[in-house]
């Protein structure tokens, strides 16, 4: 079967608590004059047949984007599995693509390393690879794992390597283009990224 991008939702993942950046909502932080979330939605959008966010406060602010919002079923900020759960329930595709809303510098071949991997090699969950790690908030999966997926969060885990580890896994890989998954975790952090991208 040949995946096409009408059967996958992009999910930007914006339910984080943003320890490191004081507490601030991370999606909504501004970089190059615009809210971060804003430069991954203009990049993801046209790669997915339809885009959701994951956030878990300010749902208001990100509904002002025009997509779907959905918060975490688990409380208490339980990691990007809670996010990867709850946008399986939601979606009414085969698949979904999750990206972080912290890393502005997406590329516009993810989706598409993503699926070639995931179909090349027969698997059941594609993921980023940079040449040098595992990268496992940018992946592709489908919506068919949500109840596996359920039965290893009740059994109380939220490492999400140990998740992926219960099934057959392709890497995609992305070490030509390792700029994608420079994230924002600090002001220093965003300052730097934005020095360099404005240079």
């Amino acid at each position: 079967m040949v995946i096409t991008p009408a059967m996958i939702t992009g999910i930007i993942l914006a339910g984080g608590r943003g320890r490191r950046m004081g507490g601030i909502d991370k999606g909504l932080v501004e970089f190059a004059g615009r809210p971060l979330i804003e430069h991954v939605i203009e990049v993801l959008s046209p790669q997915v047949g339809s885009l959701m966010i994951n956030a878990n406060r300010n749902q208001d602010a990100y509904a002002a984007y025009g997509y779907p919002v959905i918060t975490d079923k688990l409380g208490d900020y339980q990691g990007p599995l809670a996010g990867f759960s709850s946008a399986m329930q939601a979606a009414s595709t085969d698949y979904i693509v999750t990206v972080p809303c912290d890393g502005p510098l997406l590329s516009s071949e993810l989706v598409e390393r993503l699926t070639q991997a995931l179909q090349d090699n027969d698997a059941e969950i594609a993921v980023a690879h940079d040449g040098e790690r595992l990268q496992p908030v940018y992946a592709l999966l489908p919506t068919r794992l949500l109840n596996n997926l359920q039965e290893f969060l009740d059994s109380g885990d939220r490492k999400i390597d140990r998740w992926y580890a219960w099934h057959s896994m392709a890497l995609a890989d992305c070490s030509d283009i390792p700029g994608m998954f420079r994230n924002i975790n600090t002001p220093a952090e965003r300052d730097q990224l934005q020095q360099e991208k404005l240079a």
